[in-house]
């Protein structure tokens, strides 16, 4: 059954409740007369969603939504917009980090334990986990576990227990007088990745950023801090983490590294057993599938994502379009090779947060096909589907990662209510595409294709649960045939991209798939499927089923 929607302030009366559940996109033409629906509109919304969506969205908060008017998004803001979230089919939000932090991103926490001020509190984030429960819709969190700020409480007191240390002799016994001294690496000696503590003789590691001191992680008593703060959140109402920069957390060595994973997993799950758990491992497949082992519900997927990864390759023409199918089931290969996981463990992502927007991606008159195409390619995979906010309406963002986090962009009117201002320091530039308010009456908008290809994973479960049977004989340049199928009793189907604009027809007559079931169109052209011969306009996609 679909999740009803329950009003959530500003939003619910800015944007129209009414267009964000309803796909009745008919829209008037200049003289008045109705234009017509797209098939996408008319075929989908003939569909009963099956199961969740299994697909996140991640919010970069300070630039999602301001609910108070200071410019700053905060967690007020995300609750006003969940209509808006709930209306698109996404069934889980990550929320990047919200504790409190001298730095615009907070990866650099200085309490665990509270919300940054310019967010809101702790009673705003108990507000916004009910409302989004009400709607079927979990709620992760980031938890920066490999550095803290230097503003944070154990750094500052471990930071005056060594400062006047010259020996290594003295470091121990300041660790012996000041329990915070041993949760960082300290030294006399420095060395790659260690910034000097002023005024002393002492270094203490910081891989990222000097105001990002490591912690030790091998250091029973942090260990227990840490346990006891992921228990804070998860009993506020918190249903996971995301885990950042987890390769970093013993530089060099990956094994510790899965091992701290394990140890951390196996923790939550203890008491919170449905706890989702999803890792940042930003290297190649080879090294961040075996992390796997470590028992986390998923890594994200880096090989598929980003301007050079297999997604942006294809939509982009620089590969053919049987390279997504391949390239899936060689992944699908791997993760039970190095992961000892299926298909359906995965955690795709097409951009985020520390990546440039993928509208920067194309050029040309076609370059808002490929958009969307790239959108449903992602949202296509198995496993969870993660879409970076803004994505959904084709925003721009480049060159900065403050140009990455730009304010999600509701309206083209600057005194809309609840548009944030922005990091200090981005750039200044125009988006290429409509705003979030004028794509949500525009039936061939980026927002609606993206909304139909979230909602697809609800009509289809298989989608997400399945293993992936990529058909070679069937697919060339332009055209792309995968089969998913699972265990679990849900249907499967076919998936059929045609990722060059001229149309094309595919022979799928050896297949037991005979019934057009849903499509993902950029036009008014409509599929055909007759005879098993499937007619398929440019940039389109189609999934089939059987009786």
């Amino acid at each position: 059954m679909r999740r009803s929607l329950k009003g959530a302030g500003t939003v619910a009366l800015i944007l129209s409740t009414s267009i964000l559940v309803s796909a009745c996109f008919n829209m008037r033409t200049d003289d008045g007369s109705l234009d017509q629906r797209t098939q996408m509109n008319t075929l989908n919304d003939s569909l009963t969603p099956a199961g969740v969506s299994n697909a996140a969205y991640e919010i970069f908060v300070g630039s999602y939504r301001d609910s108070n008017g200071d410019g700053v998004g905060d967690l007020a803001g995300v609750t006003e917009s969940l209509d808006y979230i709930d209306g698109m089919g996404f069934d889980m939000i990550w929320l990047t980090p919200i504790c409190k932090s001298p730095t615009y991103h907070k990866y650099d926490v200085a309490d665990y334990r509270e919300i940054d001020p310019e967010f809101g509190t702790i009673e705003d984030l108990e507000i916004l986990i009910e409302e989004s429960h009400a709607r079927g819709i979990k709620v992760i969190t980031d938890l920066v576990m490999n550095h803290t700020s230097v503003e944070n409480e154990w750094f500052v007191e471990a930071s005056e227990a060594v400062r006047e240390c010259t020996s290594e002799v003295e470091l121990e016994a300041a660790a012996e007088e000041c329990l915070y001294v041993d949760y960082y690496n300290f030294n006399l000696d420095g060395g790659s990745g260690y910034s000097k503590l002023p005024d002393s003789e002492v270094y203490y590691e910081a891989q990222f950023w000097s105001g990002m001191p490591d912690l030790n992680l091998d250091n029973e008593s942090l260990r227990e801090e840490l346990a006891d703060i992921a228990d804070y959140w998860l009993s506020i109402g918190v249903d996971g983490f995301r885990l950042d920069a987890t390769t970093y957390y013993y530089s060099g060595s990956d094994q510790s590294n899965i091992n701290y994973l394990s140890w951390f997993n196996d923790y939550v799950k203890a008491d919170f057993p449905d706890a989702y758990i999803v890792c940042e491992a930003w290297t190649d497949e080879l090294t961040y599938i075996p992390y796997y082992g470590s028992g986390v519900d998923g890594m994200f997927n880096f090989s598929f994502s980003g301007q050079s990864g297999v997604i942006a390759r294809v939509a982009n023409g620089q590969a053919p379009a049987s390279y997504y199918g391949s390239s899936i089931e060689a992944y699908q290969t791997r993760l039970l090779e190095l992961g000892g996981v299926p298909l359906s463990s995965d955690a795709s992502f097409y951009t985020n947060h520390d990546m440039g927007r993928s509208a920067g991606y194309y050029a040309g008159d076609e370059a808002s096909y490929r958009v969307r195409l790239a959108g449903a390619m992602n949202l296509l995979m198995s496993g969870r589907s993660f879409v970076y906010y803004g994505e959904e309406i084709g925003m721009k963002g480049a060159g900065s990662d403050e140009n990455f986090r730009a304010p999600m962009y509701w309206s083209a009117d600057p005194t809309y209510a609840g548009l944030c201002d922005g990091p200090e320091g981005m750039g200044s530039f125009e988006m290429k595409y409509p705003s979030a308010e004028e794509q949500m009456n525009d039936p061939l908008s980026i927002y609606n294709y993206y909304r139909q290809a979230v909602l697809l994973r609800s009509y289809f479960p298989v989608i997400s649960s399945g293993e992936c049977i990529y058909h070679d004989e069937l697919s060339n340049e332009s055209v792309c045939v995968i089969e998913k199928a699972d265990d679990n009793g849900n249907t499967p189907v076919l998936i059929v991209i045609n990722t060059s604009a001229e149309a094309c027809t595919v022979d799928v007559s050896s297949l037991p798939y005979d019934q057009l079931s849903a499509v993902l169109a950029v036009s008014y052209d409509e599929a055909v499927l007759s005879g098993g011969s499937l007619e398929l306009p440019g940039y389109y996609v189609a999934v089939l089923t059987g009786d």
